[in-house]
């Protein structure tokens, strides 16, 4: 899955000789943050059999133990904003980090499933938080003509932690009958060098400014591109914060506006409902379903992962050439023909060859299409003066449908077989085909203004 990323400082860029080798140490290490972020959601894909025999866990108290973690996002989502803005984007990254090691390690090492789902739900809220936190750090710390590279590397690394999570669990099947609780344990390792590594980055300067502490803002902008740069930026930053307003939750219900943040709740929840996270978290069993041998079901796992990073590359290198609706269209018929073929091959028992083949269709056209797509549309879409509470709104939404996609799988897989769970899934993609054909305005290649002006007029006449 991917992230909003959402610039939070309205600049242009500013000549001067720009420190690359200190925004990109920086960069890279908030991007550990999206490392664990991907990590943390898939890692328990390869746990699944493992932890359910343990608990003698039912289809039910499985789900849940899988997607409780999106309930912990949704309200680090919620909270990571404002404790952002009181403790600052650092403070708030180390406490995230701290909370990923230890909720792995408790995780893993939980003597009842109680415990066991607190601890994923504590995890599920440093992820929210660190979603939120990293880009918008990522963002506001570099310097514009560099901002949307590092904040793409960001992007990335979240790729790079699902496929990290899948080759750890590949690695560590041969543990022992505590082999599960090592998988989730793991985590704590890029966990703590996130924790250690952000003692060697500097805090936001836009936060610092924000609290008055201007001489410190000016001392990182400093480093980051000389005296006339950081007087620049800081001029910038400054003035950004004058023409701020003060916006209302009561205003996305208007009846102007509504309509507009219908959409972007819709393209949010549709998003994750079409079923790629439940291939993301339960890919082993459904590998396992097909016939594969254990080993190889995991095996298998890391090519999706491999799959999701290369087809990441090819979104990035399509997206404003296609533009936004075109690649939401595309993708969700295409989703929909591949739900069907694997319907269809769960249906007629073919050998899991076939499995692998539409799973990783799957994979290839979400990662290329519906999954970094989504974010840009949302980020473009919303007017300006209700951006901020109308991005919360749809990252909340999607969060919760997260929950319900992946806990309700293994119900679904239990009483409607896996046929009808995709043939299900293939529905879903033709609606969201529909709506996006009907209701979805494109966006390449306009201003942030030009939308606004679209939008507006389209939900008036």
């Amino acid at each position: 899955m991917a992230v909003i990323i959402q610039s939070t400082v309205d600049t242009n860029p500013v000549e001067g000789v720009v420190n690359r080798n200190y925004v990109y140490l920086i960069s890279a290490i908030a991007a550990l943050g999206g490392v664990l972020f991907g990590f943390d959601l898939v890692i328990i894909s390869g746990t699944v059999p493992f932890f359910t025999k343990h608990f003698q866990l039912n289809e039910f108290q499985t789900g849940w133990a899988v997607g409780c973690i999106n309930l912990g996002a949704a309200i680090g989502a919620l909270m990571g904003g404002k404790l952002s803005d009181t403790l600052g984007r650092k403070k708030l990254l180390m406490g995230c980090a701290v909370l990923f090691a230890l909720t792995g390690a408790g995780t893993g090492w939980a003597g009842t499933f109680p415990l066991f789902i607190t601890f994923r739900m504590l995890s599920g809220v440093a992820v929210g938080a660190a979603a939120l936190v990293c880009p918008m750090y990522v963002a506001e710390i570099s310097p514009a003509p560099m901002r949307g590279r590092m904040v793409s590397f960001y992007q990335l690394s979240i790729v790079i932690g699902i496929l990290l999570a899948y080759l750890s669990n590949y690695l560590l099947l041969d543990a022992g009958v505590n082999n599960w609780r090592w998988m989730f344990s793991s985590q704590s390792v890029p966990s703590l060098l996130f924790f250690f590594g952000l003692f060697f980055v500097a805090e936001s300067p836009r936060w610092l400014i924000g609290k008055k502490r201007l001489p410190e803002a000016e001392a990182i902008l400093t480093r980051i591109g000389g005296e006339t740069y950081a007087n620049a930026e800081a001029y910038q930053i400054k003035a950004s914060f004058s023409r701020e307003t003060k916006e209302s939750v009561n205003d996305l219900f208007r009846k102007d506006l509504w309509p507009i943040v219908f959409i972007g709740i819709v393209v949010a929840v549709f998003s994750q409902a079409v079923g790629q996270n439940s291939l993301f978290s339960y890919a082993p069993e459904l590998f396992r379903q097909a016939g594969m041998a254990q080993d190889s079901a995991f095996l298998q796992s890391i090519i999706i992962g491999v799959i999701n990073f290369i087809f990441t590359f090819i979104a990035i290198s399509t997206i404003d050439k296609i533009g936004r609706k075109k690649l939401l269209q595309y993708g969700s018929i295409l989703l929909c023909l591949d739900a069907l073929a694997l319907s269809a091959a769960f249906y007629w028992q073919l050998p899991g060859a076939w499995v692998l083949v539409f799973v990783l269709a799957f994979i290839a056209i979400y990662s290329a299409t519906l999954g970094p797509v989504t974010w840009v549309a949302l980020s473009e879409i919303f007017p300006n003066r209700i951006r901020g509470n109308a991005l919360a709104l749809a990252t909340l939404a999607l969060w919760i449908t997260n929950f319900f996609t992946t806990a309700s799988f293994p119900i679904m897989k239990q009483y409607w077989g896996l046929p009808l769970t995709f043939g299900f899934h293939a529905v879903l993609c033709f609606v969201y085909f529909l709506f996006v054909r009907v209701r979805m305005p494109e966006t390449k290649g306009k201003s942030l203004e030009e939308i606004e002006r679209e939008l507006t007029r389209r939900m008036s006449a």
